[in-house]
């Protein structure tokens, strides 16, 4: 039996299915895009595709996951 009934072309896609916008920062905290870009998702070459996912995507976790909590916080 083949396994190529079980394949599909799908859209390369950072999701995670862990969809909720910051509403400071108004991305995704799952995948990282903004509300445009998952709006125009499927329109993407897959080099853009791949260049947000490679390029542009890992900055701006780490820049959304950068949070202050607690007293320091509160100092500024």
């Amino acid at each position: 039996m083949s396994d190529d009934i079980w394949q599909r072309a799908e859209i390369e896609s950072p999701c995670i299915k862990l969809c909720s916008i910051h509403p400071e920062a108004r991305i995704c905290v799952g995948c990282m895009r903004s509300m445009n870009e998952i709006r125009d998702w499927s329109r993407f070459t897959p080099e853009t595709r791949r260049q947000l996912m490679e390029e542009e995507l890992p900055g701006r976790a780490a820049r959304l996951r950068k949070r202050r909590g607690g007293r320091a916080a509160k100092v500024q």
